[in-house]
């Protein structure tokens, strides 16, 4: 299986996500320069964390507009796995390939701590070494990570399932308290309607290893290896 991480000015955890689909899993995985028009190499793309193009204008807006979007975006529709990670699910959002939008956290401070987290389906291409409602530690670092949809929005992402992971305490109750930036729903990350696009905005690339203080993020990374 072939792995592409997206490469845009301004990413900073690609090498980090590198690292860990081959010095960890052992995988082959290749960057993507943002200026890049075929992908039909890879078997799943990455998204991501950093600061793309600055975060000028609104976070992931200019990126949306890369050339390597446009393959992305056709990539999806036809059921290629994209995973987008903090900065990557800004863009995700920004390219349509996900509602809702990502403002400011609640209380307009830049956050970067360990969470609790809740897997609501664990039954996706994205969570198969999870059982349904465990709970998992990663990290976070952004500053609009605050998810807001409409309430309609919200109902569907309910309804299909699509709400991959909830902020909670670490005993999993999904709380106010165990919510860092005000996220509607207590969401951390959700999927589209095929679950073939997963945005999330904790860092499983930063909990994959003993010596990183958690191994929870792997389990994502060795469910996408599954293929099936």
């Amino acid at each position: 299986m072939k792995f592409g991480i997206v490469v845009f000015p301004g990413s900073n955890c690609d090498h980090d996500t590198y690292h860990v689909i081959r010095k960890v899993l052992g995988a082959d995985v290749f960057y993507i320069w943002h200026k890049e028009t075929s992908l039909r190499l890879f078997d799943a793309i990455i998204l991501p964390g950093g600061f793309s193009y600055g975060d000028y204008l609104r976070v992931g807006a200019v990126a949306r507009f890369s050339p390597v979007m446009k393959e992305i975006v056709q990539y999806a529709k036809e059921g290629g796995p994209v995973l987008g990670i903090c900065n990557g699910f800004q863009i995700l959002l920004e390219s349509g390939l996900l509602p809702g939008a990502l403002i400011p956290n609640e209380k307009m401070r830049f956050l970067c701590q360990d969470v609790h987290l809740k897997v609501t389906n664990h039954a996706t291409r994205y969570s198969k070494q999870y059982t349904e409602g465990q709970i998992l530690r990663m990290p976070i670092a952004h500053y609009s990570g605050n998810y807001f949809a409409d309430d309609d929005t919200l109902k569907r992402l309910q309804d299909q399932e699509r709400i991959a992971l909830q902020y909670c305490d670490a005993e999993g109750n999904v709380t106010a308290a165990a919510n860092p930036n005000g996220s509607k729903l207590n969401i951390a990350g959700i999927y589209n309607e095929y679950k073939n696009v997963l945005g999330m905005m904790p860092h499983p690339e930063r909990a994959a290893e003993a010596v990183l203080g958690s191994e929870d993020g792997l389990g994502m990374f060795k469910s996408l290896l599954e293929r099936n």
